[in-house]
């Protein structure tokens, strides 16, 4: 996979807006934004145009309209000049006058963050590349800038007006996130490795859509199920989980994915490894109780040891040229509690031969919550959704844009 990257430009005296990823969690009591991976990973980005003498115009997302978690960028800009060698400005604007005076008043080396791009409606409209260069977003800043930096893969999966409407009008580049994330998933999908995949984490439709993806491709070796798609698997062969489990998959409507749980089962057959025993909470604490032994007497929030255990001896096993990729932690990682699962399975991950992708925010939370280095593994992605629909071969508007791009001299 061919595409431009920062090594194709020379920033030094331009204008270069920078499309990353600080969409956040944010702590419901306090409203603040919790400083995350992102911040860290898209700096080196920001840094990097700016310390060549470029003029680094930010632009970054947070939370959906509607959404409690919908807010303006100005603690984006703090935590994110934490990160670099230089302030961040915050601009509370997007394409106003403000913006723009902001963005001609610029000198070399500085760094300025516009406000949350999806305050104007037409940023999420889903709408072809040659529509969204007419945005009012794209006709407003572009004609200020020299050069486009897509670096947000977690949102290339999406045909926004920030992700596919610049490339149109702009000499485009990937960013170095962008740069990372693609060579890792192209070190999978180009090589024809055969990939064991591990699935956990409360987004099973998303673990469906690719294990369906990789069985289609004659690639799946092997499938390791844990968190909520594992829960479902155990239904699907007749097990009952208990009334607290059961009530959540119902409230949740995961309950709806069943037909289809159980004829990915059916066609995959011994491919498919369920957990052996499950971790539930019982009056505030964990009780492991054997599959053989279900009804559950509390919520299922972990694999149990033995589990773990079994599917780490088959991750530790893997050779050289296999993959291992990771879709979501074992259980409710937040909770130390239920940590083991996780903590079991990571451990398996960086004593592997094979080449490791953890995939996810929750994965990557869940890394440095159990005290573990994302260098510890062949690679750490930080997309999600398009992470999932990468590997399952769906449309990729924000690569397609920049897969098409001939880099500048």
């Amino acid at each position: 996979m061919k595409f431009p990257t920062l090594d194709d430009i020379d920033p030094q005296g331009k204008t270069v807006l920078i499309r990353v990823d600080l969409n956040s969690p944010i702590d419901p009591e306090t409203r603040r934004v919790r400083d995350n991976e992102r911040f860290r990973a898209h700096a080196q980005t920001v840094e990097e145009v700016a310390a060549k003498g470029g003029k680094a115009v930010v632009l970054a997302h947070q939370g959906r309209r509607g959404e409690p978690d919908f807010l303006p960028l100005e603690q984006h800009a703090e935590i994110l000049s934490k990160y670099l060698n230089r302030d961040v400005r915050y601009v509370p604007d997007v394409i106003g006058d403000a913006a723009r005076e902001a963005i001609m008043g610029m000198g070399e080396g500085e760094v300025i963050l516009l406000d949350n791009v999806r305050f104007l409606e037409e940023e999420t409209r889903e709408a072809d590349p040659e529509t969204h260069a007419r945005s009012r977003l794209v006709s407003s800043l572009a004609p200020l800038s020299d050069v486009f930096v897509l670096d947000a893969f977690s949102v290339s999966h999406r045909s926004h007006a920030s992700i596919v409407g610049f490339p149109q009008v702009l000499p485009t580049v990937a960013g170095r996130v962008m740069e990372r994330e693609l060579k890792a998933l192209s070190e999978i999908l180009e090589k024809d490795r055969e990939i064991t995949l591990f699935t956990g984490g409360n987004k099973p439709k998303d673990c469906i859509e690719v294990i369906e993806a990789l069985w289609r491709s004659g690639r799946l070796r092997r499938l390791l199920t844990a968190g909520i798609l594992g829960q479902l698997f155990l239904l699907s062969r007749g097990h009952d989980l208990g009334e607290p489990s059961l009530r959540y998959l119902r409230e949740k409507g995961f309950m709806e994915l069943a037909g289809r749980v159980k004829a990915l089962g059916e066609a995959l057959g011994d491919r498919v490894l369920t957990p052996i025993d499950v971790a539930c909470r019982v009056d505030g604490g964990r009780v492991e109780v054997d599959v053989g032994d279900l009804p559950a007497p509390g919520l299922i929030l972990d694999i149990g040891r033995r589990t773990a255990e079994l599917y780490g001896g088959i991750i530790r096993e893997l050779r050289e040229d296999e993959a291992v990729v990771v879709k979501g932690p074992a259980g409710a990682y937040e909770l130390p509690e239920f940590r083991l699962g996780s903590r079991i399975i990571y451990e398996a991950l960086r004593r592997s031969r094979a080449f490791t992708l953890i995939g996810g925010g929750d994965s990557s939370t869940a890394l440095k919550m159990l005290g573990m280095r994302f260098e510890d593994f062949s690679y750490v992605s930080l997309g999600g959704g398009a992470l999932i629909r990468f590997l399952a071969g769906k449309p990729m508007p924000g690569v397609a844009v920049l897969l098409r791009q001939v880099a500048s001299p």
